[in-house]
């Protein structure tokens, strides 16, 4: 069984301890998911597993052959490269032998009567055969797609953050090591991606840990969860809900035993306090253990929770509205003749797939961003506070402290009373000794914390999010769930986060990409089930013309759709010839791949990937046409 055991490692991070003497062993099968507030260290103990930052002390056991592959949360990746390229640019054997047979059959085609050419080529192949490297660009390519990353020549510089982070995943997860290391995967990718990777984590043959901020996803995958908290580590077997449970229970008792300590030591206080004459050489050992108690007493640490009480001020009934709202970016529509009435209290959530123009959206909702047509009206008694997904910059060398003063020294909260920015901070998780750190030196989830304290300041009445699930911890976002809840404003949230969604919003504005956008009103997760439930009726009816509405029977729906759209006409007649276009390539395909010799598996594993498109295709666009034909006259 190939093992990673882990002793007694410790790291330092200029005067804070970020853990200590950390013992644990990570077996073949498990599945970890590891959390912790922001700032406990829980990157920095990823990235002195993976050997990326060795810890100060301690070592890593594992055998010679142990490879651990590791997707950090801004993957280091070659900006001149094409997508593919880079997926194969890791340091993984596997890629070290693509790479070599592809440099070896350049130089033999160059040179083909080069002996030694020959026999690099040779050899190459060889391992090519070994390692079972020949169907790599397909399973890049499968992985690729499925995590919506189409053009795979396109150059890695010329992509957003979120879609590196998603070629990072490929590579790694193509890399099949011993251990896998994930930190947040599930940022920046949509709900079907976030579905596939959970099934395919499921059956992952090594061991995972996964750092995530996403419960539903530790709920699915992990069997244990790791808490590092003030620098220990603390095991607890099961899902994410069973920590709740436990890591509760452990609070308690452990809360119990100190408060069982205290009373221990207030006896032994008053029997120190009787005098000398009292205290007789022979009662030496307990006056040791009186010193022992006052020396453990107070060591039981909890986690402290973020406390949001801040005023807000009066918002009227009308919020936001667009009217016939129309809005491009480049060639991609983002709306088209767009209404939407916006009002107080309302609690919307935008979701949808990447690329469809959530935040662009809420850029035009804010002002930030004009429309190609029609207008936004703001209420009057509007007090906006937009969190961005792509925060503003802070200043490095800024002292915290010093940031929120810019904003005022002072709020007033809930109950009337005014609260200094530094009893602000000391609830935000930011003890007094950090007060006048410089924001450099805090972590990327810390700096999140201080960004959304500071707009929270501004005290408003309508709250823009977009990703706030990003970097912040658990503990953080189940307290500004419960903020939100109690919120008395407006809330527009994009997020990707089922958890957050279910708990926070009850109407919801679905992107799907040109313009479309589906509205619901519900939970998030009843959104889901009814579009599973619609496609399972869809791929019945498929199965089973018999099954599907007789032509006069009624067809349910949200909202009652009669004729296609210009647009959707236009799509439609053009639709029936595209298909036949990609059958007619799916046949070529396959006579092609009937005549190529079997030992041509490189060829062979490019004509398959081609099949395997054409049928994602011609699906697509085969669904797509059922779902228009049902309005045509």
């Amino acid at each position: 069984m190939q093992t990673l055991r882990v002793e007694h490692l410790t790291k330092t991070y200029g005067e804070k301890t970020l853990f200590d003497d950390l013992n644990f062993i990570v077996n073949e099968h498990d599945r970890i998911g590891v959390i912790g507030t922001n700032g406990s260290g829980k990157t920095t103990l990823m990235n002195a597993l993976s050997g990326v930052d060795p810890a100060d002390s301690g070592q890593l056991v594992k055998p010679n052959d142990y490879r651990i592959g590791y997707l950090m949360q801004t993957p280091q990746l070659d900006p001149d490269k094409t997508v593919l390229a880079a997926v194969f640019d890791g340091a993984a054997p596997v890629f070290q032998t693509i790479r070599e047979y592809e440099a070896a059959v350049a130089a033999y085609g160059e040179h083909p009567d080069d002996s030694q050419a020959e026999r690099r080529y040779v050899r190459a192949e060889e391992r090519m055969n070994q390692e079972d490297a020949w169907n790599a660009d397909t399973e890049a390519k499968a992985i690729l797609t499925q995590l919506h990353i189409q053009d795979f020549d396109q150059q890695v510089g010329t992509l957003s953050g979120g879609q590196q982070k998603r070629i990072g995943m490929a590579q790694v997860l193509l890399q099949a090591p011993d251990l896998l290391i994930l930190d947040e995967p599930t940022n920046h990718l949509d709900f079907d991606s976030i579905a596939w990777l959970e099934e395919y984590l499921q059956g992952y043959k090594g061991a995972l840990i996964i750092v995530t901020h996403d419960r539903y996803f530790l709920d699915q995958v992990a069997t244990q969860i790791f808490e590092l908290s003030f620098g220990k580590l603390y095991q607890y077997p099961g899902n994410y809900e069973d920590f709740v449970r436990q890591k509760a229970a452990r609070v308690d008792r452990e809360l119990t035993q100190e408060h069982k300590q205290q009373q221990l030591y207030k006896k032994e206080l008053a029997w120190m306090r009787t005098g000398a004459k009292a205290r007789s050489t022979k009662q030496q050992a307990r006056i040791n253990h009186f010193h022992e108690l006052a020396d453990n007493l107070g060591n039981v640490q909890v986690d402290g929770q973020v406390n949001i009480n801040l005023g807000q001020q009066r918002l009227g009934k009308k919020v936001l509205e667009l009217k016939d709202a129309s809005l491009m970016l480049g060639d991609h529509p983002i709306m088209q003749d767009f209404n939407l009435l916006i009002q107080g209290g309302a609690r919307i959530g935008i979701t949808g797939m990447n690329g469809a123009g959530k935040t662009s959206f809420l850029n035009a909702l804010v002002g930030a961003q004009p429309l190609d047509q029609g207008t936004v009206i703001r209420g009057e008694t509007v007090r906006l506070a937009y969190y961005k997904q792509h925060m503003e910059k802070l200043p490095p060398d800024k002292r915290v402290i010093s940031y929120l003063n810019e904003v005022g020294q002072s709020v007033v909260n809930k109950d009337g009373e005014r609260i200094s920015t530094t009893q602000l901070l000391e609830q935000f998780l930011f003890p007094r000794f950090m007060h006048g750190t410089l924001i450099r030196k805090l972590s990327g989830g810390e700096q999140r914390r201080l960004y959304l304290l500071k707009l929270l300041m501004s005290q408003p009445n309508v709250l823009v999010l977009d990703e706030p699930t990003n970097d912040l911890d658990v503990g953080t976002l189940t307290v500004l769930e419960d903020y939100l809840e109690q919120f008395k404003g407006t809330v527009i949230t994009v997020s990707h986060d089922r958890y957050f969604l279910d708990k926070v919003v009850d109407q919801l504005l679905i992107f799907e990409g040109d313009a479309h956008i589906e509205r619901y009103t519900g939970r998030f997760t009843e959104y889901l089930a009814a579009k599973q439930n619609t496609a399972q009726v869809k791929n019945k009816e498929k199965a089973n013309p018999k099954d599907a509405p007789k032509p006069n029977e009624p067809v349910t729906q949200d909202t009652p759709k009669k004729k296609l759209t210009y647009a959707e006409q236009l799509e439609f007649d053009k639709l029936e010839e595209e298909i036949d276009a990609l059958e007619e390539q799916k046949q070529a395909v396959a006579q092609e791949m009937a005549a190529s010799t079997g030992a041509d598996y490189p060829h062979l594993a490019v004509l398959q990937q081609q099949l395997d498109d054409l049928n994602a295709q011609i699906d697509a666009k085969m669904a797509r046409w059922d779902e228009l034909s049902a309005y045509v006259d």
